[in-house]
């Protein structure tokens, strides 16, 4: 759950500011693309844990309204996961995460649903839960050939080796450097190139209202973000994610994936809120005939 304060301006350390609003709204990484694939109608479950409290009946109604299939959530004995999100005035925003359940989505957890990932076409994941989890899924997901799109937030460092198993990760500015920390590797682009030399299929860096940049072993390109009058840039990257993982299962390339993503972000950071500001297919549809020739 999303615990979100909205102020003029943060406060630097040892300063007390007033906050103008507070909201809880439903959020998390992979609910949030798994919400965002949902509201495009497509055929989206999630893996996931919550705590046997309001807030995890209010996130599982949510994401029963977007369309996302929730058999495999356990209920757990733990506090549903939160995250403290203070938004200035400008729409950026700073985040702090407390797990709860999401640490019991655990190895064992993940044994007990290899039916459901053999029969994903797209595996797509974040590094909410552990880090264990993370590259077990990875390595099992990879054993039956699925597309695997690893989303590496919160930052932390993977072990070398599972890289060459992810087809897409999409790390931003400061994520990217988290997960190469080797000195020789300063810039972001070298940092993009070191991921494709450890076997990364595809780096797409994220960089806000900058765009996207796309690394491969065949290209270097830039996607210009669309021009929006951003609100609240909560669930921006989240909404990438799940715009880019439901147009890669459409069979399209992943120029157009990348540009129909951008579409549904650029959306998304025009209204308050994670969930509650992901657009539905209609909205990106009707976005998108308006620009004419944006997918092309």
């Amino acid at each position: 759950m999303d615990l979100v304060v909205g102020t003029e301006k943060l406060p630097v350390k040892g300063e007390t500011v007033i906050g103008k609003t507070f909201s809880e709204v439903p959020g998390g990484k992979g609910a949030n693309q798994a919400c965002a694939i949902g509201k495009l109608q497509g055929d989206v479950g999630i893996i996931s844990a919550c705590g046997h409290d309001g807030y995890g009946d209010v996130l599982i109604k949510s994401l029963i309204r977007s369309g996302v299939n929730i058999s495999d959530i356990q209920i757990v004995d733990d506090t549903t996961g939160i995250a403290l999100i203070i938004v200035e005035q400008t729409g950026e925003n700073r985040i702090i995460i407390v797990p709860g359940a999401n640490g019991k989505v655990t190895i064992s957890t993940i044994s007990k649903k290899e039916k459901q990932i053999k029969d994903a076409n797209i595996i797509l994941l974040q590094l909410e839960i552990p880090i264990e989890t993370v590259v077990y899924t990875i390595e099992m997901a990879s054993r039956y050939n699925k597309t695997i799109i690893l989303d590496p937030a919160p930052a932390c460092k993977l072990p070398n080796e599972i890289f060459k198993k992810i087809d897409y990760i999409l790390p931003n500015e400061i994520e990217i450097k988290g997960l190469v920390s080797d000195r020789n590797y300063n810039s972001t682009q070298d940092q993009a190139k070191r991921l494709l030399e450890l076997g990364v299929g595809n780096v797409i860096l994220t960089k806000g209202s900058k765009g996207v940049t796309l690394y491969n072993n065949n290209t270097q390109r830039e996607f210009v973000a669309e021009k929006v009058k951003a609100v609240d840039t909560t669930a921006a990257g989240d909404a990438f994610a799940g715009g880019l993982a439901y147009s890669l299962n459409l069979n399209n390339s992943i120029e157009e994936a990348i540009r129909y993503a951008n579409v549904v972000a650029g959306l998304t950071v025009t209204r308050f809120g994670a969930q509650s500001s992901l657009p539905d297919l209609k909205t990106v549809e009707e976005y998108v005939n308006n620009k004419s020739g944006i997918l092309k």
